[in-house]
């Protein structure tokens, strides 16, 4: 019984935040065809075959497909749901044209696109400034609340009370723009500006390189200064300073995952820190025990990675296509339709061969490996 309770208490908050946050982003595709007088023929949640919908005015079918990782919105002249140009495109006739997606001009095409995207980083800024306006935005201030003894911070000086105000060039507010800048710098001495006692002092360090474990079991080398930091603020903004501290939030968000990717590419991060709906459904279930704000916390985030992904240039993503796009606007015409089959042929690869490559990682993590090892051993 208690295994059962373990699995619905991570598949249903994984399922509902999984469902709202592509119901968002397909709802963007959707508004944006509908603005443009797009026929919107299907605006499903998941893949494969229906479990219940309906028909709106419209025509548009909604629904509820079997398997609920995903979903697509399929537009009149779609050859599928990757939004594939029909065989049958040039013989539609002049009304059909006009509510056709290939047969929109290049600017309706982008616009329709990049709002999937676009809707995703919009609704995080959404739900961040609603906890910002409500229970308020955490901060905490760079001030050292202490030193560990032996650590590369006390050999540079470092004393408790010290606030931090630069780091290797950059001006620092957040105790969490520290870490952003140790964490991938083991080795690396780095400038400290920091105010005591109302002098600036300039002070160097090398952060040392530490094996740190994650609640989910996940190993990875960090670099560590050796400083805690003093407390946690909350501070409650107006519904306008909200939504623009939500969107800076948003920014740095993004921001702090291009690096990552890119630090993954380069080596400097392992990368199996990369997880799939594996791991993503581990961490649903365990937020959704902590309560309302951490849930809002990791949709938002979510939210943003999703929005974040879907602009990779890769064949079958949103991406993809707006470099299509970006081609097409460089020629003056589409790519061939020779071109982009194999494109989308070579898209669908890459991304089933990222879905495989995470679910190992996950597996991995779970040590489910090891466990089918000892039972053979």
């Amino acid at each position: 019984m208690e295994m059962i309770n373990d699995f619905f208490g991570v598949l249903v908050p994984f399922l509902v935040i999984l469902t709202v946050l592509v119901f968002v982003h397909e709802l963007g595709h959707f508004l944006v065809a509908r603005w443009n007088g797009v026929r919107v023929e299907v605006f499903s949640i998941g893949f494969g075959r229906e479990i219940f919908g309906w028909t709106d005015k419209a025509n548009t079918r909604w629904k509820f497909s079997l398997i609920p990782l995903g979903g697509y919105v399929k537009m009149f002249g779609d050859a599928n749901a990757a939004s594939q140009p029909g065989d049958d495109v040039k013989e539609l006739s002049a009304e059909e044209r006009a509510v056709a997606f290939p047969c929109q001009s290049l600017a309706a095409r982008t616009g329709i696109v990049f709002a999937g995207p676009l809707a995703n980083f919009l609704f995080a800024i959404v739900l961040l400034a609603g906890l910002f306006a409500t229970v308020g935005q955490p901060f905490t201030p760079a001030v050292v609340g202490n030193v560990v003894p032996g650590s590369a911070a006390e050999e540079a000086g470092i004393l408790a009370g010290d606030r931090i105000v630069g780091l290797d060039g950059s001006a620092i507010e957040r105790f969490e723009e520290v870490q952003r800048i140790v964490r991938p710098s083991a080795g690396r001495l780095l400038e400290i500006e920091v105010l005591r006692d109302g002098a600036r002092l300039t002070l160097a360090a090398t952060p040392r390189a530490e094996e740190q474990t994650d609640s989910f079991g996940n190993t990875q080398d960090i670099g560590l200064l050796g400083v805690s930091r003093s407390g946690v603020e909350y501070t409650r903004h107006g519904p306008l300073a909200a939504v623009w501290r939500a969107g800076i939030e948003t920014w740095t968000l993004t921001i702090g995952t291009l690096e990552a990717v890119g630090q993954i590419i380069a080596g400097a991060r392992g990368a199996e820190e990369l997880g799939g709906p594996i791991r993503i459904a581990q961490m649903s279930g365990t937020v959704a025990e902590s309560g309302l704000v951490p849930v809002i916390w990791f949709m938002a985030v979510l939210s943003i990675n999703l929005g974040l992904i879907n602009l990779f240039p890769i064949p079958m993503l949103d991406g993809g296509h707006l470099l299509f796009y970006g081609i097409e606007a460089l020629r003056g015409r589409p790519m061939g339709e020779r071109a982009q089959e194999y494109s989308f042929r070579i898209g669908l690869a890459i991304v089933l061969s990222l879905m495989v490559f995470v679910t190992f990682n996950d597996l991995a993590n779970l040590e489910v490996f090891d466990f089918i090892r000892n039972l053979v051993s």
